[in-house]
């Protein structure tokens, strides 16, 4: 009965150390397997009117990393 437990137990850690080191090489969001909320067209998750602060604060960020991009000479 444990080496049934312990050879199950190594075989989803083997998983989930392949499907980890995947996202760590790839550096690609996770999605399932319809694509994800992406495929659907949609920004965010949430309905709500206003983005919150956090969201705020990535936007813009990315948009000054976006515009030092633009704005560099060499």
């Amino acid at each position: 009965m444990l080496t049934v437990f312990l050879a199950s137990f190594a075989i989803f850690a083997l998983v989930i150390l392949g499907m980890s080191l995947g996202y760590i090489v790839k550096r690609k969001s996770l999605q399932g397997s319809c694509g994800g909320i992406g495929s659907l067209g949609l920004e965010k998750v949430c309905d709500c009117p206003e983005p919150c602060d956090a969201r705020k604060a990535r936007t813009a960020a990315a948009e000054r990393r976006q515009k030092l991009e633009q704005d560099r000479i060499l």
